[in-house]
């Protein structure tokens, strides 16, 4: 059984539509071409603005995994690029594509309303998460009821920054339902995230969006380890 249904995304350079405009004026799309998936889990970490949740949106776009949102209201600059860069790469799959979802905690509460619009004519559709309506529970309970859920089932599974409205033991809980199956062989996640606890997955491949072109870094490099192990020997020193 597959560990990674993606086995790799090539950047087609010579599709960009634009030099000028986000994303495709970010050198970081420009000098990067090739990126493997072979582990059942890839985590992108950068700061805010390197582009990790744009590729991420970019990959399941071109997966043909729809992503929720409420339609945008009118906005004063339009960016007719912002969300082509799907367009422009081309991924490898390991057995045939398969069927995923996409995860974002601002786009979250949308879906719990249109999930239970569903249920509303077909009340079978809440098995596949939890069984019982997400919208009457706390919004870090209902993201766990959906995490334990939706992810038994064979797919890839795209995450951007779940961490911002799990608390620390959420966020260990989260770490080992993607553990348990990913290491069932089922399911494969790629995941934006600022998240210590999240980019401590064992056996995960991580990306830096921080260097150009994107590199693998170990944990213990990432910025974020970093910050947060001086933190806490600086606060433990000083109590």
């Amino acid at each position: 059984m597959a560990h990674h249904h993606i086995k790799c995304v090539t950047l087609l350079h010579e599709k960009f539509p634009t030099g000028d405009h986000y994303p495709f004026n970010l050198p970081i799309f420009n000098q990067t071409r090739h990126l493997e998936f072979d582990t059942p889990v890839t985590l992108f970490v950068g700061d805010n603005g390197t582009g990790k949740s744009t590729l991420l949106e970019a990959l399941a776009r071109r997966s043909d995994i729809h992503i929720w949102s409420k339609p945008e209201g009118a906005r004063y600059q339009f960016n007719r690029y912002e969300k082509q860069l799907h367009k422009c790469l081309s991924l490898e799959w390991s057995n045939g594509k398969v069927p995923g979802a996409f995860f974002g905690s601002a786009i979250f509460k949308d879906f719990t309303h249109i999930l239970d619009e569903w249920a509303a004519t077909d009340p079978g559709q809440l098995k596949y998460f939890g069984g019982k309506s997400l919208v009457t529970q706390s919004h870090g309970q209902s993201m766990m009821s959906y995490f334990r859920s939706r992810y038994q089932i064979k797919g890839v599974y795209f995450l951007d920054e779940p961490e911002t409205a799990l608390s620390p033991r959420s966020q260990l809980e989260l770490l080992e339902i993607i553990g348990e199956n990913s290491r069932a062989g089922h399911a494969q996640f790629i995941i934006a995230t600022h998240s210590p606890i999240l980019l401590a997955c064992e056996g995960a491949k991580i990306y830096s969006f921080d260097h150009v072109p994107i590199r693998e870094i170990q944990y213990k490099e990432t910025e974020h380890y970093k910050i947060y192990k001086s933190f806490l020997i600086d606060r433990t020193n000083h109590q």
